[in-house]
């Protein structure tokens, strides 16, 4: 398994520092070093004391720029050996992002996790540190704190010892998110404080079509509280609108019988109580008459409304601070809201960088330029091999080598490295105006997807450094793909294209991919259809790495258009070929 270089970089004055104060870099590095404590007593109940998988870092330097990455690196290393290779909880985070604090986070919890696979639920052994309870919440959660505190100043006052902490900590920040994005009219949400009241009394019209169709026409339980006439002025319009709704629960279910995930009504806040009731509804609804079926009429058309409420709300942050779209291709998806869940979690974790127009610096727009194929180093002697800087991939140069030599210091969206000026659009004029080198050596690092080091750097030969490079230990090829012959012999079945069934997760249109979840199909129609278990790229002769998880389905990150180039398998079918639509034509 190839090492992800993963670092965490900034410049101040030609020198490079944490970005975090002191004090927090302090309690940082107690984070680290707690959490490092713990993986290697979780290593040693596992494996046995002292021993370790091979490739282990051991890594306990707090002054390491990559202590972070190495502590991930040795988690994942254990998880291995506990689930088995490629196999993950469903609640597992893994890397979902560069930033060093947010890896650290997803670490604690993966190991929390582990821990419980290990030692048994919430048993932990003498001597292990833990940390608070948030840690071991939903990443969608996580991720609403975080924002509350970054961008509203706001801090949760959920008690760590509290029963069902996460559970209660939801209740709590969902509450006051709602209020704080409903707090602004005109935000070009769905969530706009002016449009409550009708909102509200959309709810209690759906509540009658649904009512009329399980009970009959005008038919109602007794205590019924609606009557004809009725407006969104009325001061319990909330309050009777919720009594009812539980009415025809009560009637339909059973007494205090609800579909699971039912939330709470708030009595004192009207845009949490629209929020609740309308998905209190919208669970009856799929329960009572079958998913996404509804009566003629209905008002509740945003599919947002069914998703859990901590998904509406980071949804509307996305959208409010990060101008985030949902796909209207995708509203009609049976897994919308885990798509939608998943990217909102994305993009919050991965904010998209300030584009060119916010560059206000004079000397960032003098010294940006793009790559044009450009070979990459962590370092200026051009030793450590990190890959070919895609054609177009722009960055700012910083700093410039001494004398006749053409090497200078960048950095772009996830990497810091060394290129020759001369494979990229950098005038010599410009390059020649750069600081050189003198007393400074700046951090190098790179997280992105073409990177691939470090390593030497490659020659053009069939056998030598390139495709060490491309195997990651220069000693095992990967397996290529089966031949028709074998396919048959293995008793699986050759399809194509059509075959597979594709779920859209993050597009990245500028770099021409997209994240998608695979699964491989006995017919056209998609149906029977099997997890894939390997991509192989036929034009570098290596699998297509797996970036992440969801739904217990690989996600690999794909080109737009069709392809010959990879091999698309599964446990019983394999396709030579793979349609991949772009965001316009989906």
């Amino acid at each position: 398994m190839r090492r992800l270089v993963m670092l965490v970089m900034l410049l101040i004055f030609g020198t490079a520092v944490w970005a975090i104060p002191n004090r927090q870099a302090n309690l940082f590095q107690l984070f680290i070093l707690q959490a490092r404590q713990d993986l290697e007593l979780l290593a040693n109940e596992q494996l046995g004391e002292g021993v370790r998988p091979d490739g282990w870092t051991f890594n306990t330097d707090l002054e390491s720029p990559t202590i972070v990455v190495d502590l991930w690196f040795d988690n994942e290393l254990l998880a291995e050996q506990i689930y088995g290779a490629n196999t993950r909880p469903p609640d597992w985070f893994g890397a979902t992002s560069g930033n060093q604090e947010l890896l650290a986070r997803n670490v604690r919890h993966d190991l929390e996790v582990a821990a419980d696979t290990v030692f048994g639920e919430r048993i932990r052994p003498p001597g292990w540190n833990g940390a608070p309870p948030i840690y071991r919440c939903d990443r969608t959660i996580q991720n609403l704190v975080r924002l509350l505190d970054e961008i509203y100043n706001t801090q949760p006052d959920t008690a760590d010892n509290v029963f069902n902490y996460c559970e209660a900590l939801r209740q709590e920040i969902e509450n006051d998110l709602v209020n704080i994005i409903f707090s602004a009219p005109g935000t070009g949400t769905p969530a706009d404080s002016a449009q409550l009241p009708q909102q509200v009394l959309a709810v209690r019209g759906d509540l009658e079509r649904l009512a009329d169709e399980v009970l009959g026409l005008s038919t109602r339980p007794i205590g019924w509280t609606w009557s004809q006439g009725d407006d969104e002025n009325s001061p319990t319009l909330a309050d009777d609108l919720n009594a009812d709704l539980n009415n025809l629960a009560d009637t339909q279910i059973g007494r205090d019988q609800r579909p699971p995930g039912w939330v709470f009504f708030v009595p004192d806040s009207l845009a949490a109580a629209y929020r609740n009731l309308r998905f209190n509804l919208e669970l009856l609804a799929d329960t009572l008459l079958g998913e996404d079926v509804r009566p003629f009429g209905w008002q509740g058309e945003d599919p947002l409304n069914r998703c859990e409420p901590a998904t509406q709300a980071l949804t509307f942050i996305a959208q409010i601070n990060y101008g985030f779209t949902i796909d209207e291709t995708l509203q009609n998806a049976s897994d919308f809201c885990n798509i939608v869940d998943f990217t909102v979690n994305s993009l919050t974790e991965n904010p998209p960088q300030p584009t060119e127009e916010d560059i206000e610096d004079a000397a960032d727009r003098e010294f940006s330029a793009e790559s044009l194929n450009a070979f990459s180093y962590l370092d200026v002697g051009a030793t450590q091999y990190m890959g070919i800087m895609p054609r177009g991939t722009e960055f700012r140069a910083w700093y410039r080598n001494y004398g006749e030599s053409n090497m200078m210091f960048v950095t772009g969206d996830g990497f810091g490295l060394y290129v020759d000026r001369r494979w990229t659009t950098l005038d010599p004029d410009i390059y020649a105006r750069l600081p050189t080198l003198e007393g400074v050596r700046p951090l190098t690092f790179c997280e992105t997807l073409w990177c691939n080091g470090p390593g030497p750097t490659p020659t053009p030969t069939n056998d030598g450094p390139l495709v060490a490079l491309l195997r990651g230990d220069g000693t095992t090829p990967v397996a290529p793909p089966p031949s028709a012959d074998q396919i048959r012999e293995e008793g699986r079945t050759q399809v194509s294209w059509n075959h597979i069934r594709v779920t859209y997760l993050l597009d990245r249109v500028d770099l021409g991919v997209v994240q998608v979840a695979l699964e491989i199909c006995a017919e056209p129609a998609q149906i029977s259809c099997e997890p894939v278990v390997r991509v192989f790229d036929n034009n570098l002769g290596v699998n297509k790495p797996v970036i992440s998880q969801f739904q217990g389905l690989n996600v690999y990150e794909m080109p737009y258009g069709y392809s010959s180039s990879f091999v698309i398998e599964g446990v019983n079918y394999v396709s030579p070929d793979i349609w991949i639509s772009d965001p316009t034509i989906r």
